[in-house]
C-alpha cells in the first residue's frame, strides 16, 4: 500500500506560526518543537489506522475511511466528525481550524497543513 509504513520526522517549516495560528499554548509549542515524531501508518485499501507517537510514550490515533465520516482527535487532543478525502493521491481533511493534507512523495511523508496564511510542512523519512 502506498502510505503504510513507519516515519520520522526530518524537518518542519513555519511551526511556530502555525501552532500559535491553531492556538496552542507557548509552554506546548516550545515543548513539541524538535520532537521527533514518528507517524505510523496502516492503509489496508480505503482504510486508515494513522497514529503519531511522541517522545515520553504518548500518541495519538486516528481511524478512517476514505469517503466516510470518522471520528477524529486534533493534536490538542479535541475530538470532531470528519470526511478524509483522496484527491491526486493526497489524504485530505478538513480539521476544526485547518486543512491538511499528506502524501507519499520520493519515499517520504509529506504533510502540509493550513491554518488561515500559514502553512507548515512536515517531511518524514521512511524507517520502516
Amino acid at each position: 500500500m502506498a502510505f503504510t509504513g513507519k516515519y520520522e520526522v526530518e524537518s518542519e517549516e513555519n511551526y511556530d506560526d502555525f501552532m500559535k495560528r491553531i492556538g496552542l499554548p507557548s509552554d506546548v509549542i516550545e515543548k513539541g518543537r524538535n520532537f521527533k515524531i514518528v507517524t505510523e501508518v496502516v492503509q489496508n485499501g480505503e482504510e486508515f489506522t494513522w497514529s503519531q507517537h511522541y517522545p515520553g510514550g504518548q500518541s495519538m490515533t486516528n481511524k478512517f475511511t476514505i469517503g466516510k465520516e470518522s471520528e477524529m482527535e486534533t493534536m490538542s487532543g479535541k475530538k470532531f466528525k470528519a470526511t478524509v478525502k483522496m484527491e491526486n493521491g493526497k489524504v485530505v481533511v478538513d480539521f476544526p481550524n485547518y486543512h491538511h493534507t499528506a502524501e507519499i512523495a520520493g519515499g517520504k511523508l509529506v504533510e502540509i497543513s493550513v491554518a488561515a496564511s500559514v502553512a507548515y510542512k512536515r517531511i518524514s523519512k521512511k524507517i520502516a
